[in-house]
């Protein structure tokens, strides 16, 4: 792959997959805008059968929070894309991988260890999307 096409995947995948996840889960954090991320609990842990109250103010609470990363994330992305990537296509590459697989590893493990190991079936579809074709380097 190119490095325009690197540069393209990470400005219109890589941080759109991430960065949408943003404002969905902010939309939790209010009681009449919670369903769009009671929705996505629902689909990622495979629990149509019983779904999320989404009730808990701690529950909205981490909605918030985990909202505000990953729309932080899916920007920072962006702008490591349009600012940095030109100067530095290589290490923004990897930062961006290795990122992406940190957070791999670590929701997968987390979904599994909390029971809803759908979600880390779910999040392999994830990451090759976000990742697509970063796996390698770019040729010049």
């Amino acid at each position: 792959m190119s490095r325009a096409f690197h540069k393209f995947w990470l400005k219109k995948i890589t941080a759109v997959v991430i960065g949408s996840f943003g404002p969905v889960f902010f939309l939790g954090t209010m009681v009449p805008t919670l369903a769009p991320a009671r929705l996505t609990l629902d689909l990622l842990g495979w629990r149509l059968d019983h779904p999320s109250t989404y009730d808990a103010l701690d529950t909205r609470f981490l909605s918030a929070l985990t909202g505000g990363f990953l729309l932080g994330w899916g920007v920072t992305i962006r702008c490591l894309a349009v600012w940095v990537y030109d100067a530095a296509p290589e290490g923004v590459r990897q930062s961006v991988l290795f990122g992406v697989l940190a957070w791999f590893f670590l929701d997968s493990a987390g979904s599994i260890a909390s029971g809803n190991p759908s979600n880390a079936a779910f999040n392999v579809l994830v990451l090759l999307l976000a990742v697509g074709p970063l796996w390698r380097p770019a040729e010049n």
